[in-house]
């Protein structure tokens, strides 16, 4: 064999021991995923399985990604979270939303730079009493103890501007409590507490428990009318949203409430074929998230420019436009 030959081996040889020596590197570069968690609610609420619907159908349809659903208080703290950057995503209420783009916020002063991939959903406040109470409305809640809703949640701040719109304040109640939905019931059925405010979608899961209880009649108490009211003070984001009769045991009629759009939220530095690519996955794979939770039936192509607050990503303006769908104003 001559030299030049045996020079070629050596060159053929060790180039095939660099590529066998890149393989692994070639194989973990292959499995890197990009990671990103999505901030929903307490585990009684609607927020949490539908984001974990979310985080499955985009760990599936979005190749290279990986999703998880974090339990959270709400739409206060997703947004905090958000802005943090400890979250890609984070569901949201209209109302929270704008407060958080506008710096008015509760517990943060910077301005959230929260863009809407798509409105979900509308959440209901839903006042919770027993028929023994005798609270038949919101000022009937006067000297009575109260929950609330948890600390950093949409439905605290909710709550408290159905209470004022009524003439009444924290201050008025016997004890204002906070606690979450799956706590309030708890608290309810062992008579600790005479009420309690939870704004979530249709229907969810701790009140459909509450409801089902033997021996326990549960009340809705109806409020909507007090919509133009806030309204005027807070924005148009609010409407009255009936909560169908059958909905939950025992409620007969259907039980005007305040309503308003709940949104999945991203960070405006959220890259833009990112957004884009979930925005397509909500929309284009709706009736798993359906399967997962019935309150995803609202979701549609113009259900979903709707409601919103706050400006949109441009990931999500991109898709809206190839399906020629016109965002509002």
């Amino acid at each position: 064999m001559s030299a030049i030959t045996r020079r070629e081996l050596l060159r053929t040889a060790g180039a095939g021991m660099a590529a066998a020596g890149m393989l692994p590197t070639l194989r973990a570069a292959a499995q890197v995923k990009t990671r990103l968690s999505i901030a929903t609610g307490g585990t009684g609420g609607v927020y949490y399985p539908l984001g974990g619907g979310i985080a499955a159908m985009i760990s599936k349809y979005a190749p290279g990604v990986e999703a998880t659903a974090e339990a959270t208080a709400a739409s206060v703290d997703n947004l905090k979270l958000l802005h943090a950057g400890k979250v890609a995503l984070g569901l949201s209420g209209a109302d929270i939303a704008w407060e958080a783009q506008q710096g008015q916020l509760k517990g943060l002063k910077d301005k959230v730079a929260v863009r809407t991939l798509a409105s979900i959903y509308l959440n209901y406040m839903h006042v919770v009493t027993l028929e023994t109470t005798g609270i038949r409305s919101v000022a009937d809640l006067k000297g009575k103890r109260v929950s609330m809703g948890a600390p950093g949640s949409g439905t605290e701040v909710k709550g408290l501007r159905v209470l004022e719109a009524y003439g009444l304040s924290p201050k008025d109640l016997r004890s204002q409590d906070r606690l979450s939905v799956t706590e309030s019931v708890g608290a309810i059925k062992d008579q600790k507490i005479d009420a309690f405010f939870w704004n979530g979608g249709l229907p969810t899961a701790a009140i459909l428990d509450l409801a089902a209880t033997p021996g326990i009649r549960m009340k809705l108490i109806p409020h909507g009318e007090i919509v133009p009211k806030l309204v005027e003070k807070y924005g148009s984001f609010y409407v009255v949203g009936p909560i169908p009769k059958d909905m939950y045991k025992g409620v007969e009629s259907d039980v005007p409430a305040v309503a308003e759009a709940h949104a999945l939220m991203a960070h405006e530095r959220m890259e833009e074929p990112l957004a884009y690519q979930i925005t397509k996955i909500l929309l284009e794979h709706t009736p798993e998230l359906v399967a997962v939770h019935s309150a995803a039936k609202e979701l549609t192509l113009k259900g979903a420019v709707s409601g919103s607050a706050v400006p949109f990503h441009p990931g999500a303006v991109r898709y809206y436009k190839e399906k020629g769908i016109v965002i509002p104003a």
